[in-house]
């Protein structure tokens, strides 16, 4: 009961410090121009032009603040397993400002290639894996507990982290298209692995991987003030990266990797739609969706932005309890 009130009051705090401190960063946003490029082929995102981008740093930054007090005020305890879960987060949030950076620079949605963009992953990810090897309490080994499955993967563990992290961050990033819906499936993902990390108690510091996991839902809920249609501000790379990397760290600490497919279903199926789109036009010169990723494709059906948005989160909500069935009880 404890740690879930200080779970509950951490979310709250979260929530406060997010929502004032967007108040504060979207004017600076705008009068920088950090406008975010459309793209051309949405007609009904031609409004959205202009709309200031980067404001994952609504979230991030009152995350860490709220986490350091937590921790000067003894609420949140230390550890490795902590330090790596805000390692990541700050490491995919930098990677993904920089990318965001030269596209503004530029004017361009394009910002860092993809050989840089895997580099800069790579790095993170050999760091990760170093620090749990060594300093943590992680091994190498897979797990199906629900299967009685394990298999040590050695080294190849490495670049099973590199795979997540990348995949992960780059899902979020492509569900990243319309307002509040990639910031509401993360919520609701983190919900998820803050309860399912309460449970993970064979790792040390899972109540604060927990905590800081409730923590980053009060600050999504507080970005969610303003990119809840119609945004008033969008995430960027800078955010998506770094929800879609942290999500896959605590998927990875708590020996939960398989659960992050049924939490995260939908990025899943907006990556697949992707991948599905691209290969039908390539092989067979089709298209499968009238747009991809598959939240396009709705919108070209005639379906509003809102109906997609609570569609979609009404279906991770229900893909998440799921998980939790298995991740908690099962």
């Amino acid at each position: 009961m404890l740690t879930l009130t200080k779970s509950l009051f951490a979310l709250m705090i979260g929530f406060i410090i997010s929502t004032i401190f967007g108040v504060i960063l979207i004017p600076i946003l705008k009068k920088v121009k950090a406008g975010q490029r459309i793209n051309v082929y949405v007609d009904a995102h031609k409004d959205k032009a202009g709309t200031p981008t980067m404001g994952g740093f609504i979230f991030i930054i009152p995350c860490i603040i709220t986490v350091v007090l937590l921790l000067l005020t003894g609420k949140m305890d230390y550890s490795v397993n902590l330090f790596i879960t805000i390692f990541v987060f700050i490491s995919y949030a930098l990677i993904g400002f920089l990318d965001d950076y030269i596209s503004l620079k530029h004017n361009t949605n394009k910002g860092l290639t993809q050989l840089q963009k895997l580099f800069l992953q790579f790095i993170v990810a050999l760091v990760f894996y170093i620090l749990m090897r060594h300093y943590g309490d992680g091994d190498s080994v897979l797990r199906i507990t629900f299967f009685n499955f394990e298999w040590n993967m050695s080294w190849f563990y490495g670049l099973f982290i590199l795979f997540l992290l990348v995949g992960t961050s780059n899902a979020v990033n492509l569900t990243d298209g319309l307002d509040g819906l990639a910031g509401g499936l993360s919520a609701i993902a983190f919900l998820a692995y803050g309860l399912i990390s309460w449970g993970s108690y064979w790792i040390s510091g899972y109540q604060d991987i927990g905590i800081f996991c409730f923590i980053l839902v009060g600050c999504i809920m507080g970005f969610l003030v303003f990119n809840s249609h119609p945004a008033k501000v969008f995430m960027g790379d800078t955010g998506s990266l770094s929800l879609g990397a942290t999500l896959a760290t605590v998927a990875i600490l708590t020996s939960h990797e398989f659960s992050l497919a049924v939490v995260g279903g939908v990025f899943v199926l907006e990556t697949l739609s992707v991948i599905i789109q691209i290969f039908s036009v390539v092989v067979f010169g089709k298209r499968v969706f009238l747009m991809s990723p598959i939240h396009h494709h709705f919108e070209r059906l005639g379906w509003s932005e809102g109906d997609i948005v609570k569609c979609f989160w009404i279906v991770g909500f229900m893909l998440s309890l799921l998980a939790l069935i298995y991740g908690v009880w099962l």
